[in-house]
This record gives structure tokens, C-alpha cells and sequence, in this order.
């Protein structure tokens, strides 16, 4: 009598992680010498990702290998069975050889569910082309409406050890990691504390299509937890001593006047250990914190101390306890925001996400006067001067690591940022605001998510973008014309004019990442089936080397919007 199985206990870890599966299809005539050089080619490949693809957390992706040639039905399923006992939800097949695609690939593809991500790279080898295999899946595939990226790439053509040239791996790993981006966020979770902050409509939790299209979970719970576990104390009194004397030891200065500001400022970091073990809890990967009104701002309750510190130390590299993952954290409960930096910081791989009120944009005419009234000379060669840039400034969410440069040490960075009084008028709460100037040069991705109902899709409006650093007697004006004592990052974006810039911002805020090639944010948004909203008048349709060239699906079916709208309506 058969009986079930009890499911077993011995959980490594309670989340599901990415696993990249690489095989090869294969010509079942040819000779043994060019089968084992497609098997060397497949581990060959499963090494190099596996030394590659890192996680926000700094482990590296699970990659397996199968040394099974797929030549027909049979291996096929075999192969399945294989990744379906290693878990492996992300695909990349390395033909070397010409097979025959429905005996081969689309027999595997089906085991797999429709959403698996698929990639074939070849070498473009003359002699026993994988280049032709390669196009003839693309092929076969975009006409039954799957989406299929291809990168025709190169390695020897002879020889038993080929290894992929270095430019072909690079352009692998981007679209890995738009891959393991959207597998390994589908299931996960954010925490959101309090509802829609300020009637920010950009900034709504869209919880049907957020869980339809990203897989993710919107987890909602109330600020009052927060509140009452503040008067409980349900906090490591300890722990809240080491944080704060951390502050106090390498920061650039906390203001306090009196012993009401310092409880204040003991209850604002109370706030990060409080939410940061909620977070551990849920086993979530990001989380928001509406404030204002009813938190810090509503004089008809017990206005709060400003959650700033907590916001920014969420979203740094590193805290009291040393280096940490960034953990994506968004201001004003704002969840389009969460999510622009949510995707930015897995596909690039950890790196610490940016959160500004898009400000004021200066265009250059603007700050050359600002310059002339004060006396400072500029340089009319600088980029910031010609073009215009951006003050993006917000009271919470700032990343510390955004005070310096990628890789500085957190103790130098630190020394950089001061914690002022909160503006009470807008704030009565009180607490600390976080406060820095961001150095010039870093280079990065900057932009946001929007949604439409009218469409049903997100769109991400992006450009590239730098910043800038001003002469110090003028960037201190252009902070004074804002809210001086908030975090300021002068942002320039590299194609869209200040004009385009400032009439087609989908909201109030917006975000910067580093360390994110543009291919493979172009890989996640066609995976994830976002709209790339980057038709800048000064941008080219297509820079080779710098973008992803367009996957079939998309040309036989009237192009990338006009596809991905298609796809969208099956949602």
C-alpha cells in the first residue's frame, strides 16, 4: 500500500533562491572528440558564472551543469530531472553543434515553467555551427511567443578547452543577473508600515499587479506596532547603546540641545532595531515607512521623532554591527520608489540604493546667475554648467554610502555626514534629519518605476546619469534654496535635457544606483515585461556595446512596447 511521505524538517533556508542550470544540445552524429568538447564548453561556462554571479548578500549563485548532451527526447527529460532536483529555475544552453530544436530545446522548455528564463550563448564556430542551432530555437521559439535572448558571442572555433572570449562572458553575466533579479525576487516579500502617505498617488502600493507581474508579496502592517513597541522598550538596550555610541564616535556631528532631544534621538535608532527585527522575521527583502502625517506631523496625536537615520541606515552597506547587504527601505511609504530601488540593488548585485525628492532642476543659465550674484567663478566647460543638473534631496532614505565613493571605507564616509535637528515645523516630532553633500563622479543608473491602469504594465523611465560636485561657497546656496539640512546629490543625467528631464518625471521622487550596466537592466525589463521609457532626444535607438540587441519576439511583433503591451494583457 503506498503511504505519504512526511515532508522533511531540514530546511537549509526558508527562501527560494536562483539557480542557473547550463546544458547543451547537441548533433547526435557527430563524433565522440566534438561531444566532449561541447561537455568542456558547458563546464567551462558553469564555472566562470559560478565565480561571477553574487547575490545582494555577497554569497555567490548556485550554478549546476549537466555533462548529459541533450540530442533528443530522451536526454531531454533527462536533463529536466536533473535541474528539477537541483531547483534550477534559470536556463542558459551553450550550443556548440547544430541539433534539431523541437527534438532538443523546445522538448526541454516545456518542463519548465513558462516564465523560466532561457538564454542561448554561442561561440559562432564555423565548423559544426552552434551559431545556426542558435538562431534556428530563437526562431522557432519567438513564434510561439516566448521571449528567448540569444548572445552570439565567440570562442575558438578548434581546439577540445575553448574558453568564451571576454566581452561574451560579459554580456552572459548582465543578462544573469537580470535573470536571478526577477526569479529570485517572485515569491518574496516587502513590508510596508502605515498606508498611503501624503495622498501620493505615485506612491501606491499596487498590490494586485505588483504580485501579478513581479511575484511579489506586499506585506501591510501599522505604524502603532512600531508605536507601541517604541513604549515597550521592546528593544536590546545594549544594542541601542552601541549604535548610538557609533554614531557619536565617527559621524560628522549629532545636534542636541537638551535631554529631550536626546531620548528623541535614542528613540529613532530604537526605531531601526525595532523594524530591522520585524524585517528578519518576515523573511522580507525590502520595506517603506509612511511618516508623515500621522507619525511625526499631526499635532492632533503624539507627533514622533522623524524616522531619517533608520531609513538611511536600511538602505546602507553598513551599521554599528560592520557591513551588511542594503536592504532597500523607502520613505513615505513610497512602494513605486521601494521597488525602482528593490530591482536596482539585486541587479547590481548589492550595491546601495539612492532616494532623493526629484528637487529643483537648475539648467545652466540658472546656475550661471546663481554663481554671478554670490561671486563664484565657474568653469563653463563643466557638464553641470552647459547642461543643468538636478538637487536631489530628501529628508529619509539617503544611503550613507551615497556620502562617498563606491568601496570607501564606512568609517570615512561617516566623518562625512551630520545628523541635525528635524525641521519642526514640518516635523514636531522632531529627531534628527540625516545630512551630506554626495562627491562628484560617481556613474550610474537613475530613474523610476511608474504604473498605468489604463495598460496594465510598469514602465521604467531611465536614464544614465552622474554626479557632479560645484565649488563649495555655491553648492552651499543651491542647498540653502531647498532644505539645506537634508542629504544633497547635484545628479546629471547623460542624454535627456534638463527641459525633457523636468516635464517627465512620473513622480516626486527618484533614484540612483551604481555599478549597473545597461544591458542587463534592459535584460530585466524585458523578463519582467517593463516598459523602457528612455526615448531622450539625444539618445541613440541603439549603442552597440552599451545596450542589449533587441530579442526577435519583439521585431516580428511591431516592436519592443507594442510586444511587451501584448504580453501585458495576458496578466
Amino acid at each position: 500500500m503506498n503511504k505519504p511521505k512526511k515532508a522533511g524538517k531540514n530546511i537549509t533556508s526558508p527562501v527560494k533562491t536562483p539557480t542557473i542550470g547550463v546544458f547543451a544540445p547537441c548533433d547526435p552524429r557527430i563524433d565522440e572528440i566534438s561531444k566532449q568538447r561541447v561537455r568542456n564548453i558547458v563546464e567551462m561556462t558553469a564555472n566562470l558564472l559560478a565565480e561571477s554571479i553574487k547575490l545582494p548578500d555577497g554569497s555567490y549563485c548556485k550554478v549546476v551543469f549537466s555533462d548529459i548532451l541533450i540530442e533528443s527526447e530522451k536526454e531531454a527529460d533527462i536533463v529536466a530531472r536533473q535541474f528539477e532536483d537541483e531547483k534550477v529555475n534559470i536556463l542558459v544552453g551553450v550550443p556548440d553543434t547544430w541539433a534539431f530544436p523541437q527534438l532538443t530545446l523546445i522538448s526541454f522548455l516545456k518542463q519548465f515553467p513558462e516564465d523560466t528564463p532561457i538564454n542561448l550563448t554561442c561561440g559562432n564556430s564555423g565548423p559544426k555551427p552552434g551559431v545556426v542551432y542558435t538562431h534556428a530555437c530563437s526562431g522557432a521559439i519567438s513564434q510561439y511567443g516566448k521571449l528567448i535572448h540569444i548572445i552570439v558571442g565567440n570562442w575558438p572555433d578548434t581546439g577540445l578547452n575553448p574558453v568564451m572570449s571576454e566581452n561574451t562572458l560579459k554580456q552572459l553575466i548582465d543578462w544573469c543577473y537580470a535573470a536571478l533579479t526577477y526569479i529570485g525576487l517572485k515569491g518574496r516579500r516587502v513590508v510596508i508600515f502605515g498606508h498611503d502617505s501624503m495622498g501620493m498617488e505615485t506612491a501606491l502600493a499596487h498590490i494586485i499587479p505588483t504580485r501579478k507581474i513581479f511575484g511579489l508579496e506586499i506585506t501591510r502592517l501599522d505604524m502603532k506596532l512600531v508605536a507601541d513597541m517604541l513604549n515597550k522598550q521592546a528593544y536590546s538596550k545594549d544594542e541601542l547603546k552601541e549604535l548610538r555610541n557609533w554614531l557619536e564616535k565617527y559621524s560628522g556631528g549629532i545636534e542636541l540641545r537638551n535631554a529631550d532631544d536626546s531620548k528623541r534621538l535614542d528613540q529613532s535608532l530604537a526605531m531601526y532595531l525595532i523594524v530591522r527585527d520585524i524585517i528578519k522575521e518576515l523573511n522580507a527583502v525590502g520595506g517603506g515607512f509612511m511618516s508623515q502625517l500621522e507619525w511625526g506631523s499631526d499635532k492632533r496625536g503624539i507627533p514622533l521623532p522623524v524616522a531619517d537615520i533608520m531609513e538611511s541606515l536600511f538602505n546602507s552597506s553598513f551599521d554599528h554591527n560592520g557591513k551588511k547587504p542594503p536592504l532597500p527601505f523607502a520613505t513615505e511609504a513610497d512602494v513605486q520608489g521601494l521597488l525602482t530601488m528593490l530591482f536596482f540593488t539585486y541587479l547590481s548585485g548589492g550595491a546601495p540604493p539612492l532616494f532623493m525628492d526629484f528637487r529643483k532642476v537648475w539648467e545652466g543659465w540658472e546656475i550661471k546667475e546663481l554663481a554671478q550674484k554670490i561671486g563664484v567663478k565657474i568653469n563653463e566647460e563643466e557638464i553641470w554648467v552647459k547642461k543643468g543638473f538636478v538637487d536631489g534631496t530628501n529628508s529619509g532614505s539617503a544611503s550613507f554610502d551615497w556620502a562617498g565613493y563606491p568601496g570607501e571605507e564606512p568609517e570615512k564616509v561617516l566623518k562625512r555626514i551630520k545628523f541635525p535637528l528635524a525641521d519642526e515645523f514640518y516635523f514636531p516630532g522632531l529627531g534628527n534629519s540625516v545630512n551630506f553633500i554626495s562627491p562628484g563622479g560617481i556613474k550610474g543608473i537613475a530613474g523610476r518605476l511608474a504604473y498605468s491602469s489604463l495598460n496594465n504594465i510598469f514602465s521604467l523611465i531611465w536614464d544614465e546619469a552622474e554626479t557632479v560636485e560645484l565649488p563649495e561657497k555655491l553648492a552651499d546656496a543651491v542647498c540653502r534654496i531647498s532644505t539645506y539640512t537634508w542629504p544633497h546629490t547635484f545628479v546629471v543625467p547623460k542624454y535627456a535635457t534638463m527641459v525633457e528631464y523636468k516635464q517627465y518625471a512620473p513622480a516626486n521622487h527618484f533614484h540612483m544606483i551604481w555599478n549597473l550596466p545597461v544591458a542587463r537592466l534592459e535584460y530585466w525589463m524585458d523578463l519582467a515585461n517593463v516598459l523602457s521609457v528612455n526615448n531622450w532626444k539625444e539618445r541613440p535607438k541603439f549603442i552597440e556595446g552599451v545596450d542589449r540587441p533587441l530579442p526577435l519576439l519583439y521585431l516580428i511583433n511591431g516592436g519592443e512596447t507594442e510586444t511587451k503591451l501584448k504580453i501585458a494583457q495576458k496578466f
